[in-house]
């Protein structure tokens, strides 16, 4: 953990949470933002991605924030012809907030910890046991064909436990608090076990009026 800096530019954007171990595209097209990539590329090229907590203030241009976020890396980089950036960040660490730092740019910088999350960093790959995970794609298939979401479903079942868990949390049609929760998990057995939880609140949406093939 040491090799990160202790200080980090933060992009809040609402109900859209990175894992470690996943890998997201995002189009920069704000300008505090395209400052805050341009500052990024110049150094180690990390971000900080986390959820504002808008509350009962939605128009709040400098709302509260999660206490918890996933910092990523910068691993693809282009500029648009209008001046936009397309980037691909990859979810490395979670980090807690600490603080804000004051600073004169126009994006926003706090202090963070990131203790917390070591095994957020461990390379040993666990292999799928598709019996732990047979009843949530069950599940999660049905609510994502319910919410028009397609899923690769052969290629998750291809990656690595950690990868098709994380990547099941962020890309799940579920709220973002359910997903804030996810991000919060400990482990990623709890995180397993949650979404399992979450999943049992939308059992009678996904099997009411269903017929049998």
């Amino acid at each position: 953990m040491k090799k990160f800096p202790d200080i980090i530019s933060v992009f809040p954007l609402s109900n859209f949470i990175m894992f470690p171990n996943t890998t997201v595209p995002l189009n920069i097209f704000e300008p505090r933002y395209i400052d805050m990539i341009n500052d990024s590329m110049k150094a180690e090229r990390l971000v900080g991605m986390i959820q504002p907590n808008y509350k009962d203030d939605k128009k709040n241009i400098k709302p509260d924030l999660y206490q918890v976020g996933c910092l990523g890396k910068i691993i693809n980089f282009q500029e648009t012809k209008n001046g936009n950036f397309l980037i691909e960040l990859k979810g490395l660490t979670r980090f807690k907030i600490l603080e804000e730092i004051k600073t004169n740019n126009k994006y926003r910088s706090f202090k963070v910890n990131f203790d917390e999350f070591h095994a957020d960093l461990n390379n040993s790959k666990e292999n799928i046991k598709f019996s732990d995970l047979e009843l949530i794609f069950k599940d999660l298939k049905l609510l994502f064909e319910k919410k028009g979401f397609i899923i690769n479903w052969k290629a998750l079942e291809k990656q690595s436990l950690d990868e098709t868990i994380n990547a099941l949390a962020m890309a799940s049609p579920f709220t973002l608090e359910e997903k804030q929760i996810l991000l919060e998990a400990p482990n990623l057995d709890l995180r397993k076990n949650k979404i399992s939880e979450i999943l049992k609140t939308y059992s009678f949406d996904l099997y009411e009026n269903s017929t049998l093939q």
